[in-house]
């Protein structure tokens, strides 16, 4: 069973997890969405990290991310996908399941450019 979550804004993928409304949390059991849920995420980007945890969540889709908190966040044994396109949760949810979630690269660059 997974949990996968996806921070919202204004129904799509925020742009940056830090600013969602809510975030969407996805059970899978094999290829089936099981049930959603949505929570309200910690505004402190650090504290994003120990509030998954404690939800149980398996795996975070995300554009963009403190590169800060990708390190606590894999400590924490959550899977991260970073760099995904900004669409609906719905969309999202079902490229994770037939494993088309695609990272894009410029994306990827920025954020582990940033602050170096």
């Amino acid at each position: 069973m997974k949990r996968v979550a996806i921070p919202v804004d204004k129904g799509r993928l925020c742009e940056f997890f830090e600013k969602c409304s809510h975030c969407e949390i996805f059970e899978i059991d094999g290829e089936k969405v099981k049930s959603t849920e949505s929570e309200i995420p910690p505004k402190k980007i650090s504290q994003i990290p120990e509030w998954a945890n404690q939800q149980g969540i398996t795996d975070l889709i995300t554009h963009k991310i403190d590169r800060k908190v990708i390190k606590l966040i894999t400590e924490e044994k959550i899977n991260l996908f970073i760099g995904i396109s900004i669409d609906t949760s719905s969309k999202l949810i079902e490229r994770y399941i037939n494993g088309a979630l695609k990272s894009d690269e410029k994306i990827i660059s920025e954020i582990t450019s940033e602050n170096k």
